[in-house]
């Protein structure tokens, strides 16, 4: 799987999700401080967002923080699911029941151990066919509110 990865800043949480993914032989793209680029937030999440909405990867990961910021700013990109993401069920059940196509992680809370949980059941998690109904609910409102 392709996944696309930002952070505005690098830190032991970075370092163990670009590790981990590895691990789990996805292709890579990085953003940030993480990829030598001096970028805040914003920008992270920006792209990031873009590259998932846009078809290039199947996934994101962006964090900052709190995550908060970067969640708020990729669900600005149509098309973007981001869900903050502090425990292993939240992540699942993002996954499950509302699409989300990127995950956002704190880099303040977040310990590799509880990472790695999270990450585990992210990948683990697919979105469920009786959900289609609400997720193409939530298309329609960005599609309102997008004019």
């Amino acid at each position: 799987m392709k996944i696309v990865f930002g952070s505005d800043e690098k830190n032991h949480l970075t370092d163990f999700v670009i590790s981990e993914l590895k691990k789990k032989d996805h292709e890579l793209v990085l953003h940030g401080p993480i990829a030598g680029e001096e970028i805040g937030w914003t920008d992270v999440a920006m792209i990031v967002a873009e590259r998932v909405a846009s078809g290039e990867s199947d996934q994101g990961i962006v964090c900052c923080w709190t995550g908060t910021g970067v969640s708020i700013a990729a669900n600005k990109v149509p098309g973007i699911r981001a869900a903050l993401c502090a425990d292993a069920e939240t992540a699942s059940g993002a996954r499950k029941w509302n699409n989300a196509n990127i995950l956002a992680m704190s880099l303040r809370t977040t310990s590799n151990a509880l990472a790695g949980e999270i990450l585990e059941a992210w990948f683990d998690s697919v979105p469920e066919d009786s959900e289609e109904e609400n997720i193409n609910k939530v298309n329609e409102i960005e599609k309102k509110y997008s004019k």
